[in-house]
């Protein structure tokens, strides 16, 4: 074991790539240098993967969502109410499971940028997902980056690779695809089930198929990073695919989540300031978070109560209805029309 710490402590201390006069690439320069010190007396890839679950990262990879070119992610703040983004729907994923998100962080197709990231995360939480970068284009350099992060090679996954040709199908007027002869179609195929892989570690522990019609396996890397896809529909899909997995690894194995109870109030939050203030420092010995959230626009704001003791917060709510002049609501707004 030490001689293999040993091994991948030389191979993360390689110089990364020269990119002088950038003061983002010296950032991060020294944060992996960090990193590199603590991975070598960290807990291992295996130590990772069975531990409890708490904490959780995002990780959105992609030139396109920094660009404004897709828009889908790095808009999310605006779309948050509307469903239509990863980074969203794994908020609501751990939120429903009751795991604290802590981070949800977006990063150009950069091999040194994905490198410091992942290190950072996986050495700071308990389950780390990443969504993007794992295509068929030159730009796809999510595995290849991950798998450099920790010391691994890119090995094809014969599995993946069999159920990709059995599962996918050609567009409408394509002939079907010729799997046999080597072509560059081929080969920016199999770009996607090259996987970094640690030959130390069972296969079934890092390569996770979560849903029987789909070829896309998640791999999880150092016990605790998961690669997921950027497109949405494939995204969610293996994130609910992993639930199962996951619910015996929660401090809640059975999966109750955290309650939110939410409050519409006509007041300003200037006017409600005092009392939340007083409010969340006598509740947070009990694990309950106040929030106030004004809608710019809208003749009522929010106030909400997040924790995991569902009594207590319906035990409370009632006074704090009565000190912020609100009544409680399932959804944000739903009583905006009553007040038209």
């Amino acid at each position: 074991m030490f001689s293999r710490l040993s091994q991948v402590a030389r191979h993360l201390a390689r110089p990364l790539p020269n990119l002088a006069h950038s003061s983002a690439a010296t950032t991060a320069s020294s944060q992996i240098a960090t990193v590199n010190r603590i991975m070598t007396t960290g807990p291992t890839a295996a130590e990772r993967a069975s531990r409890k679950i708490h904490t959780a990262a995002c990780l959105i990879i992609g030139d396109e969502v920094l660009g404004g070119k897709a828009g889908r992610d790095f808009q999310w703040t605006w779309l948050i109410t509307l469903g239509q983004t990863n980074s969203h729907y794994f908020a609501k994923w751990c939120f429903g499971l009751g795991i604290n998100l802590k981070r949800i962080e977006v990063i150009a197709d950069d091999e040194t940028e994905i490198i410091e990231a992942v290190r950072r995360m996986s050495e700071r939480y308990d389950l780390i997902v990443t969504s993007g970068g794992i295509g068929p284009t030159h730009d796809d350099i999510t595995y290849k980056s991950i798998a450099k992060a920790f010391g691994l090679p890119l090995v094809l996954h014969k599995e993946a690779y069999d159920l990709m040709k059995k599962l996918s199908k050609p567009r409408p007027n394509q002939p079907p695809f010729n799997w046999d002869q080597d072509s560059p179609a081929l080969r920016a195929k199999l770009r996607m089930v090259e996987l970094p892989t640690d030959a130390s570690r069972p296969l079934e522990e890092q390569f996770l198929f979560p849903c029987n019609d789909l070829w896309v396996p998640v791999a999880v890397v150092n016990g605790n990073v998961h690669i997921l896809p950027g497109v949405p529909k494939l995204f969610e899909k293996l994130l609910d695919g992993l639930t199962p997995s996951i619910l015996p690894r929660l401090t809640d194995p059975e999966g109750k989540g955290i309650v939110r109870v939410i409050i519409s109030t006509p007041l300003p939050e200037s006017e409600v300031a005092e009392y939340l203030t007083a409010l969340a420092e006598r509740v947070e010995p009990k694990g309950v978070k106040v929030g106030s959230y004004p809608r710019w626009g809208k003749k009522r704001n929010t106030v909400t109560l997040v924790g995991r003791d569902k009594a207590y917060l319906e035990s409370i709510a009632p006074e704090v209805v009565h000190y912020v002049q609100g009544r409680l609501v399932t959804v944000e707004g739903e009583d905006d029309e009553a007040d038209d």
